[in-house]
């Protein structure tokens, strides 16, 4: 079976703080609204229930789930939706028991009652949620989806159609795992992001490619602005500090800017200290899962909670290692990451209730390596060497998160793995590829297998680890 995934697939604009804790549901809810569509039964719809299953519910609350859900019914979207608003949303559907259903209909809705957290595992997936509308004829209509990390979702009955039939993939050159990428490379003599780009180019228009491109690149650097510029505490109730803000102040001092682009040019043009090299990344990454945390815009890279990586490793190739990088690099770094963190969600998860945390910021960590070793100068070889090695080292890394928030440990996690996507780029960069021991497929399908032999309370379920290890009335 050979499974298409686009660029724009694995690096999607959307609301924190968890892509598959709450950009997945919010797109469930989406998708059950186009259903009731189709079937022509929206405007019969008096009521509606939403099932959270596993660790949905487990964590839903700290994710924001029961929330994204009510933002989907409302008919907002994610991407587009002013992220001011949604407070104001919120609280209309609370206060009137009132949901403007599909932004077309109101309809009682009492979040309470109507949304339920059920502890148990539906078989299929972790992240398990059923939508029930009930009709004026007095019928139900029902339907279950699952959210299985980076904001992608289905249905079982289509994963199972999938088994009965071979999928012809769209693409020129499709890629199932790291060796047939390689191949593709050699027998083409092109650079990973060079295949990327003829295989998004069979779906659409260059200038549309472009654009898209450089769409998720600005919403990464306005979040890493927003970021940097906002102080206080983090909702959630674990009354977590936002340090990007004294951090950023402490390295570029009293400077002059008025939007991310002159922000950018700005850094570029301050002299940073070796020293300061780490502050600056570890600035960036934290300043994006802030404003995650606290249900921003930010892009999935894979996925939300580790959103913070990739825009930190390429802010710290613009910012130090090339001064002269522009759209194209940025284009560059962006596809190949896209495509590399494509091989691990086919070959094992990008779904942390699934993986645990290597499946979130062990993935971004790979994809943002491998994209900094190909900008860097690197071959295709040593490009997947980049990734191998930030993977090794985030192999077993289990997902605890106090409170079901994606704050503790999740945002310093982003700064880790953006170091040692730095580190595993160098590394590749200095080392004979044929010297390799350990190809990219190799340890995608330990990862996996690694997730399966993993406990479920540590798969994003706040049973175990730091999550019980550590009383949330002491944070």
């Amino acid at each position: 079976m050979e499974e298409c995934i686009s660029v724009f697939d694995m690096l999607k604009i959307g609301v924190g703080p968890s892509s598959s804790h709450t950009l997945g549901p919010w797109r469930a809810a989406e998708r059950f609204l186009a259903e009731l569509t189709q079937e022509l039964l929206l405007e019969q719809v008096l009521r509606v229930k939403v099932d959270l299953y596993g660790s949905l519910s487990l964590t839903g609350i700290g994710h924001a789930t029961d929330l994204a859900v009510m933002l989907g019914l409302s008919g907002q979207d994610p991407e587009y939706i002013p992220v001011e608003n949604i407070d104001k949303i919120i609280k209309s559907i609370k206060s009137t028991h009132q949901l403007h259903f599909g932004n077309q209909l109101l309809i009682d809705f009492d979040a309470e009652k109507d949304i339920v957290f059920n502890k148990n595992f539906l078989p299929f997936h972790a992240n398990g949620l059923t939508f029930t509308a009930f009709l004026s004829d007095q019928k139900e209509y029902q339907t279950t989806f699952y959210s299985i990390g980076g904001g992608f979702v289905v249905k079982e009955e289509r994963i199972n159609a999938k088994k009965k039939q071979e999928i012809k993939c769209a693409f020129p050159y499709p890629v199932q795992n790291a060796q047939e990428l390689l191949d593709y490379c050699n027998s083409l003599n092109k650079s990973i992001s060079e295949v990327v780009y003829e295989n998004e180019k069979s779906m659409r228009s260059e200038e549309t490619i472009h654009n898209e491109l450089m769409r998720i690149w600005n919403t990464m650097l306005e979040c890493m602005y927003i970021g940097c510029h906002s102080e206080g505490i983090l909702p959630g109730g674990l009354n977590v500090r936002r340090r990007a803000f004294d951090m950023h102040q402490g390295l570029i001092g009293l400077s002059n800017y008025n939007n991310p682009q002159e922000w950018l040019e700005c850094i570029r043009k301050t002299e940073v200290k070796f020293r300061q090299i780490l502050k600056w990344v570890s600035c960036f990454a934290l300043s994006v899962n802030e404003v995650n945390a606290a249900l921003g815009r930010v892009v999935t890279a894979p996925t939300n909670g580790s959103a913070g990586v990739i825009p930190a490793v390429l802010m710290y190739y613009l910012v130090i290692e090339n001064h002269n990088a522009g759209e194209k690099e940025i284009k560059q770094f962006l596809m190949v990451a896209g495509e590399i963190g494509s091989i691990f969600k086919k070959g094992s998860t990008i779904s942390a209730a699934m993986g645990g945390c290597q499946a979130e910021i062990g993935v971004s960590s790979a994809m943002a390596a491998a994209a900094l070793c190909e900008v860097m100068g690197g071959t295709p070889e040593q490009v997947q060497m980049a990734a191998e090695i930030a993977m090794e080292h985030h192999l077993g890394l289990t997902c605890d998160p106090i409170g079901g928030l994606v704050q503790i440990p999740c945002i310093e996690r982003n700064t880790m793995g953006a170091i040692k996507a730095i580190n595993a780029a160098e590394l590749a960069m200095e080392t004979d590829a044929k010297n390799a021991k350990v190809p990219l497929d190799k340890v995608v399908n330990t990862m996996w297998k690694t997730a399966q032999d993993m406990n479920s309370k540590y798969k994003e379920t706040s049973e175990g680890g730091l999550a019980v290890a550590v009383n949330v009335a002491d944070c």
